[in-house]
């Protein structure tokens, strides 16, 4: 994951593979949950998860 602008200085980050379409997600650390939001629609809904649950998350799919 990297840091992706303007959004970095809200803490929201995307991963470096992304190409310039913005067709990924982002993510950013919030006090007890990650949060996660479609790029091409930075104000639109966004989905909490649990810490755990998030980790739990990216380990399953860095398993496949």
């Amino acid at each position: 994951m990297s840091e992706s602008m303007p959004g970095s200085r809200t803490g929201w980050r995307k991963s470096n593979r992304s190409g310039p379409a913005d067709n990924c997600v982002e993510v950013r650390d919030e006090d007890s949950t990650t949060a996660v939001r479609d790029s091409k629609d930075p104000d639109g809904d966004m989905l909490r998860f649990s810490r755990n649950a998030w980790f739990t998350f990216v380990a399953d799919l860095r398993n496949r």
